[in-house]
């Protein structure tokens, strides 16, 4: 919707600059510059709806909760006997 109304907006000035020829190097000139504006508005205009989308998106977005991933235990405990390691498997 901006960017048609920017485009209206640029066909206006347009217009108005044509019908302007008491200097044309000078409306030119000022042409160039008033394009030039309309021109990084209207980039402005459409970064910002595109963040704007992107953070629409992203609370849209539910995280999934973690997995629950199983304890591998060890299947034989370890015990110190005498001074050595012993596994003690049943």
């Amino acid at each position: 919707m901006s960017a048609m109304l920017a485009a209206a907006t640029l066909a206006g000035i347009m217009q108005s600059a044509a019908a302007q020829s008491v200097n044309p190097s000078a409306n030119r000139l000022i042409q160039q510059n008033q394009l030039q504006q309309l021109r990084n508005s209207l980039q402005r205009q459409q970064f910002q709806q595109q963040q704007q989308q992107y953070r629409d998106q992203d609370r849209r977005i539910v995280p999934q909760p973690r997995p629950e991933v199983p304890v591998v235990r060890q299947a034989c405990p370890i015990q110190i006997v005498n001074n050595q390691i012993v596994r003690v498997c049943r």
